[in-house]
This record gives structure tokens, sequence and C-alpha cells, in this order.
């Protein structure tokens, strides 16, 4: 362990405020160059909403394809998380496996995870690249779900929908007989590009269509309910084939940034081959293996420390191409399933307190980054999450030199941010106590952070 003087300081051009105010920015850990042009800092997240459109007392139950009335629009299940409330008041979350067609309704789960309709890496792909079968336990699941009536015609629904969606007509479909169909399950019951889809499409109470439940809005619980449940899934993904060498995570939140439906939901995949990204951090940890130290020390010398717990920090993000807010997991490195509940619930705080003072609004994307157990000796590489507010678009600067404009400097992401994680902690403590739920866990906000680098050992 090395002491805080015996790590060499970052490269001084990480952050350079030019004389005219302009900003410069490189990532030390993907090497991208960033500027940021004075004058537009205080320029509103997003536009204005000028037409509320008002939603009926049910919609959380039937607005899109995620929602609780229409479970049967997406794949059978994986696997299911529901919320248990005992006569005393007492919440008990239990899980859920491979739940049959026509039990589907009997529980309302507060968390779901299914196959993606529409594979990035599908079935096939494993297959026939590498001989994937699906194992005795898939095949007697697949047989199972098939014989009962519901789950015959969920499987066949399913197959014809994308089939339908991916450009067969629907004359095609008719030639096709069933046995012809259902080989095509297959990609349901062992494929790897998983979604995990939270219940609410709208916040409870919800009287107009801006209302839109994000990950802030869910309860300090149910969020560290759903962190651990998408943790739970990367593990499990990684257990598909032995040719599987990372799996990505990520969440699209709102159309901007990707997401195909205004409900709160994260993607995993499962691929063989480790990122550019990866790759490349991987790089650069094993030539400077100070790395991680160097940011965060940075971080905290120049005043970008958001908010922390014993579990956790967020820090601003310096050399991205869009407006950005890490979290550092403390402690070791380790991948995300070898946290302990109690570190995965403070990491998880962290992460629901950021997105809640970003605001359900802003079109972001969470990008969740560790290290591969592919990678053949421990290299020190961390888990981290970025946030990223997607409310910009790359345009033909960016493409030709490669030299990313980003609206808000590291110092005006850090002013918004403290500012409305300081309310949110104020209306928690008021909340709390009248008795009620609080909006974001306990934590240390701004100046209150106390952060060295002993904190990554």
């Amino acid at each position: 362990m090395k002491s805080e003087e015996d790590i060499p300081p970052i490269d001084d051009d990480v952050l350079v405020r030019m004389p005219d105010g302009t900003v410069k920015q490189r990532n030390p850990l993907s090497g991208t160059q960033v500027w940021t042009v004075p004058g537009r800092g205080h320029r509103p997240l997003t536009a204005p909403v000028l037409d509320r459109v008002p939603v009926s007392p049910n919609a959380n139950d039937d607005t899109c394809a995620f929602c609780k009335n229409r479970y049967l629009e997406t794949p059978p299940e994986k696997s299911r998380l529901v919320r248990d409330v005992t006569a005393l008041g007492e919440v008990n979350w239990r899980q859920i496996k491979n739940e049959r067609a026509e039990d589907i309704n009997q529980t309302t789960a507060e968390f779901r995870r299914v196959p993606n309709l529409f594979e990035i890496v599908s079935f096939n792909y494993w297959a026939q690249a590498y001989g994937h079968e699906p194992t005795e336990e898939q095949r007697r699941h697949l047989a199972e779900y098939l014989s009962s009536p519901a789950g015959y015609d969920h499987i066949l629904s399913i197959v014809t929908q994308r089939l339908r969606a991916g450009g067969t007509s629907d004359e095609k479909i008719a030639e096709l007989s069933e046995p012809e169909l259902l080989t095509q399950a297959y990609s349901y019951f062992c494929g790897g590009h998983d979604v995990i889809i939270a219940r609410r499409h709208f916040v409870d109470g919800a009287t107009d269509a801006t209302q839109l439940a994000s990950s802030g809005t869910l309860t300090p619980e149910e969020h560290g309910q759903y962190i651990k449940f998408t943790i739970e899934a990367m593990h499990d993904l990684y257990q598909l084939d032995p040719n599987v060498r990372y799996v990505s995570a990520f969440q699209n939140w709102l159309k901007p940034a990707g997401a195909s439906f205004d409900h709160l939901h994260k993607q995993l995949v499962a691929i063989d081959e480790r990122s550019v990204q990866i790759d490349g951090e991987v790089s650069r940890l094993r030539k400077n293996p100070h790395i991680y130290k160097q940011i965060l020390r940075f971080a905290a010398q120049r005043g970008l420390i958001l908010a922390q717990n014993d579990y956790a920090v967020a820090l601003v993000g310096f050399g991205h191409r869009f407006p950005t807010i890490a979290v550092w997991p403390l402690g070791p490195a380790m991948a995300p399933w070898e946290y302990s509940a109690e570190q995965v619930r403070g990491i998880s705080d962290i992460l629901h307190a950021v997105h809640a003072a970003t605001g359900a609004e802003v079109p972001c994307n969470e990008e969740w980054y560790h290290c591969p157990p592919s990678v053949a000796s421990k290299v020190g590489m961390r888990w981290r999450i970025l946030l990223k507010w997607r409310i910009s678009t790359l345009a033909g600067f960016e493409g030709g030199t490669r030299i990313y404009l980003n609206t808000l400097d590291p110092w005006a992401i850090r002013d918004r941010m403290v500012d409305r994680l300081c309310e949110l902690a104020s209306l928690s403590d008021e909340l709390e106590a009248k008795g009620q739920e609080r909006l974001i866990a306990p934590l240390r906000i701004g100046r209150d952070c106390r952060v060295d680098t002993e904190l990554l050992d």
C-alpha cells in the first residue's frame, strides 16, 4: 500500500481552463478529448413541457408492453422479484423463477428479468459460432412452459411478433408449421440478452404523462433491490457459455438516450469479446497501477466530489462526450457480485441519489464497467458506474476531429448536482422526522465529503 505522497500526480492536461474560459479535458481511462466552450453552462438541461397530456388512474398497468397488464407481450420470464407485506407491515422480498404463463398474474412483480425480444447477440449467434446448446434444465423449462395452453399460445405469439417485426410477411409466417415456429423459442429460454423491468411506468398517483417513474423516483430500498437483482442476473449470464468474455450492463432512460420505451429498465448482454473500452483501460492500468487513486485525488483537489457514504463516492467525470457523473465503490477492487449485501446497498444509495438529483426529465445512459473474469491476471480494474446526460447531439466537428464539445464543464455539473442533492437531503430529513420514507438515503454532500486515496485500498 502506497501512501498519498508516494503516488505520482496525474498529468496536468486532464483538465485545463484556457485564458478565454474554454475548458479542455482528457479522460485518463480512455484518452477521449473534450472541450467546453464558455457561456453554455447555465442552459436548461431539457426543453419545457408545453402540453401535459393527462393519464388515467390505471396508466401504470397498460401504457406500454412493459406494464403490469401486458406481461404476455414480453418473452417468458426468467425470474421476478416480489414484495410481500405482512399484517404487521413488515416487508419481505422474494424471487420467483421461471413463472408459468397461467400463473403470471398471481403476484405483482416489482422487477422482472425477461429475455430481450430483439437480441443484440442472439441465441443463433452462440449456437452457430460456438455450438452452444440449451442445458437440460433449459430444455425442461421450455417443455413445461409449452405443456400448458397459455404457455403454448404465449410462445407462438412472441415468435410471430418477432418475425413480423423483422419484416417477415403474414403470408410467410402462415406457411411455417408450428414446429418450425417453436424451434425459434430457444432464444427465450437460453439466450444471453436480458431486460430488468421495473413495475411502474409513471409515479404512483401520476396525473399527466410527464410524471414518469425513473431510477430516482424509486425509494432507496426499491433501488437497492433493483441493483442487487441486476448484479445477480449479470453473474448468471457469465455462466451462459464458456465463450462469454464480458457482460455489458446499461440503462437507457428516455428515447433521446436510446430507450424503446419510457419505462424504467436495464439491459444485460453477454458477448464473446471484451469491449474496446475495457481492453484500453486494462492496458492503461497495467502501465499505471495508480491511475484510479490519481483520478480520485485529482477530483478531490479540484472540488469535484459530489457525495459519499461508507461504501461509495460520486464524482464529476471529466473527458466524457456527455456531462457525466461517476459512482465508484470504495475498498478493494472486486467484481460486482463479490460485494456484500451491505456494500451493494451503499453503492446503490449513492447511485440512486445521483439519479434523483439529475431528475426524471433528463435523458441519460447508465453504464457499468467491471473487470471481466476473462482477464487472466488480476489487474485491479474497478467496478464503476457512469451516468451520462444525453443533452447534446454529436456533430461534424466531433466526427472530424474526435474532439467532443461538452455543453457543461465539470464545475457547472458539480454546482447543479450539489445544490439539488442538498435540497433532496433536507426534504428527506423532514419526511423522516414525520415517520415517512426518505427521498434519498443519508449521505455526505460536497464539502462535507472526506476523500483520500486510502479509501480505494
